[in-house]
């Protein structure tokens, strides 16, 4: 590879959210969603060269912003994008917020695909609206198909008006298929339900899975959705703040924009805009050998338990950097095994309850973005725990 992705980087002590949260020494984080590689170099020089100008006053995003936008997903996803779509904020969180302010009203219900991202629950519940779970179907130990009826029973309530959709799934691990895409339209379309697509992790694809922007499906898709993405999960660079709102409807998208402007998340980190240019106009190579080395990552996982631990059940990893471990066979609830990962194993991790107190349950979320030597002492010290507290009549792996 031309990038070391190998390279143990320090980040204790440079106030990291992901590695100073935990005081004690010695503790590995593999728990929040971002990565322990430095970030694509055309992007550090191209922040080196801002800050050498020495004035970080208001900025105003140019042209050449939304010309980077249209170019990066018109070459790489074949998705048309006209920049009066866009609308830029400071994160896919605040973005959600404010989508979810322009279509709903206090009291309405919105619908989410369990296990899902948590900050989803946070921004509906924020938002005055009700949580509404459509959970995901567990297919053989190892992945989720949606529960088709149980979704359109969901939309069918006349209370449900919006749907956020997780593409692809955080940490369920799917990259959904058109089809799937198409066939959730077709029953919120039915039903009257808005789509809010998150799609900030739509550049982590494994190899043999694409990724499908859910506005570029078809007309019928593109008017009932809006699309949120952001540079920041792919190329490491949540704490610059820059996230887009993709609307093609010109009325949502002016009811949209006003929500930015009365939740005051409407200026952006010029560092955030810089940062977003590099990544799509120079960035692509650096991606493409991130996502061959985060899958080498997966597969290191995989060997790991099925060698030294099958009861753990690896979920197929799709898309993103975060794996879905099921530890159902163990004589432990996540949130037991997150705290004796923590205070025996020294290795943070995330209980599954947070993305679904039910759908949730019996499972671990890791995040395997870091160098391969993190991985595996963090693999080891997960063993070394859990095999303390394994049901031996319980033996089954997930699949090679």
């Amino acid at each position: 590879m031309k990038y070391n992705f190998d390279e143990i980087i320090e980040r204790r002590g440079t106030n990291s959210y992901k590695w100073d949260l935990v005081k004690e020494d010695g503790v590995i984080p593999m728990w929040v969603a971002d990565m322990d590689f430095q970030t694509a170099p055309c992007i550090i020089e191209a922040l080196q060269k801002r800050v050498a100008h020495g004035i970080f006053g208001y900025t105003l995003v140019p042209d050449s912003y939304y010309e980077t936008i249209i170019s990066w997903f018109s070459r790489r996803h074949q998705w048309k994008i006209e920049k009066d779509w866009i609308l830029y904020t400071s994160g896919v969180v605040p973005a959600i917020s404010c989508c979810l302010k322009a279509i709903c009203m206090p009291g309405e219900k919105v619908l989410v695909q369990t296990p899902v991202y948590n900050c989803f629950f946070s921004c509906i519940t924020n938002s005055g609206c009700e949580v509404v779970e459509n959970e995901l179907k567990r297919v053989g130990n190892c992945t989720y198909e949606i529960d088709f009826e149980d979704f359109e029973r969901k939309c069918a309530d006349e209370k449900t008006t919006a749907f956020i959709l997780c593409n692809p799934h955080n940490p369920a691990g799917r990259v959904w298929k058109k089809e799937e895409l198409e066939r959730m339209n077709d029953i919120c379309l039915k039903h009257g339900v808005k789509v809010i697509a998150d799609e900030i992790h739509c550049e982590l694809i494994m190899p043999g899975y694409q990724y499908t922007p859910f506005a570029s499906i078809s007309e019928a898709c593109r008017d009932n959705c809006v699309v949120l993405n952001s540079p920041s999960k792919s190329f490491n660079i949540a704490g610059l703040q820059i996230a887009n709102i993709i609307c093609p409807d010109a009325t949502l998208r002016r009811r949209i924009n006003r929500a930015i402007n009365i939740n005051e998340v409407c200026d952006v980190n010029p560092f955030g805009v810089i940062a977003l240019q590099a990544a799509y106009n120079e960035g692509e190579e650096w991606l493409d050998e991130l996502n061959q080395y985060l899958y080498e990552n997966y597969q290191a996982v995989k060997e790991f338990f099925n060698t030294e631990l099958p009861q753990v059940r690896v979920t197929r990893l799709e898309g993103t950097y975060l794996v879905w471990l099921d530890i159902l066979p163990f004589e432990l609830s996540s949130d037991e095994a997150y705290e004796k990962l923590m205070n025996d194993g020294k290795v943070f991790v995330n209980s599954g309850t947070m993305y679904g107190r039910k759908a949730g349950q019996g499972y671990l979320r890791l995040n395997i973005a870091c160098p391969r030597k993190t991985l595996m002492q963090g693999l080891i010290r997960i063993a070394r725990v859990l095999s303390q507290y394994m049901d031996e009549e319980d033996l089954s792996g997930c699949p090679a």
